[in-house]
């Protein structure tokens, strides 16, 4: 069947009106579960931000003393000073004045828009690098200065792969290396999560990144899936971990490194910042505006006994 002779369509018509909707979808995930999480420091004073820990002497189960006896000064345990590098980052967003004056659909201001996605952008890379196996590094006038992720802090209570190996010195100055990889088990947590408890920590949070979250949810209790015969829902997942030291809500983490399981007291990691984010016009070069967005802050490791980690796990 042909459309009739001289009738007028849409494939002829040459004024007809888009149809384009005023939303715009993304799907490109912003959760930062450590960047929301961690707690926050305050200001950061100068570029190598400082801070102390404190241990106590071992138990000893010498300690007797004579009847009478003159009393013998026991030696001190000094603070160990720490330090992290306040790290700069930044996004710069730009449109030409073209486009400025443009109708757009879904955003009246395009610099405005801009603007805000760089921010959620520079939050995400926040998030990765505060996690990565990055180590501090001063910097010059030709190099950029870098901050000590988490897991280049983390060196007492760990598991590894064969050829693994821990950060030289937990004070952020060296990486950690990586082993052979290995399927994730909840032996290797125990282990790790055992290892915390005999330093005196708390952990509350598992950050794991997708395959190894689902892995995770095969654990103790968890190998058969649930069916709740009332509200028809199907449970396989673990969001909280009852350890036999404590519970654990078990995050996964887009930005973390997959091949790592890290198991964290939270609030013995902080953010400190020299410089909050914020939006700096930048000066005219031509018929163009610009923003920068930058944030000049550190990592507080305020005491890495008090965490762990499962390293070198399989990503598949």
């Amino acid at each position: 069947m042909a459309l009739p002779s001289n009738t007028f369509s849409t494939y002829a018509a040459v004024g007809n009106r888009e149809d384009l909707t005023d939303d715009i979808y993304r799907v490109a995930p912003t959760e930062t579960p450590f960047v929301s999480s961690v707690q926050n420091a305050g200001r950061a004073k100068a570029v190598n931000h400082e801070w102390q820990t404190q241990d106590l002497a071992a138990p000893d189960t010498g300690n007797a003393v004579l009847e009478g006896d003159d009393a013998t000064t026991d030696a001190a345990t000094p603070t160990v000073r720490l330090g992290n590098i306040c790290q700069i980052s930044d996004k710069v967003a730009r449109v030409t004045g073209t486009q400025q004056e443009t109708a757009k659909a879904g955003r009246d201001d395009e610099l405005a828009y801009q603007v805000a996605l760089k921010k959620l952008e520079l939050k995400r890379d926040m998030e990765a690098i505060l996690l990565n196996n990055q180590a501090k590094g001063a910097g010059n006038t030709t190099t950029a200065r870098t901050l000590a992720g988490v897991e280049s802090w983390i060196k007492t209570n760990t598991s590894m792969g064969s050829g693994g190996a821990n950060p030289s010195a937990a004070d952020g100055t060296g990486t950690r290396t990586d082993g052979t990889q290995r399927a994730f088990t909840e032996a290797m947590l125990k282990t790790v999560l055992q290892s915390i408890w005999n330093e005196g920590g708390n952990p509350d949070t598992i950050m794991v990144g997708g395959v190894n979250k689902q892995r995770f949810s095969t654990f103790t209790g968890r190998a058969t899936v649930q069916e709740e015969a009332k509200t028809k829902k199907i449970v396989a997942a673990v969001d909280v971990y009852e350890s036999d030291f404590g519970t654990l809500k078990v995050v996964p983490n887009r930005f973390q490194r997959a091949r790592s399981a890290l198991v964290l007291e939270m609030d013995k990691w902080a953010l400190a910042f020299l410089r909050n984010m914020k939006e700096v016009p930048l000066a005219k070069t031509g018929d163009s505006e610009r923003k920068q967005i930058i944030c000049e802050y550190t990592l507080e490791s305020r005491n890495e006994k008090a965490s762990g980690g499962v390293f070198d796990l399989t990503t598949t």
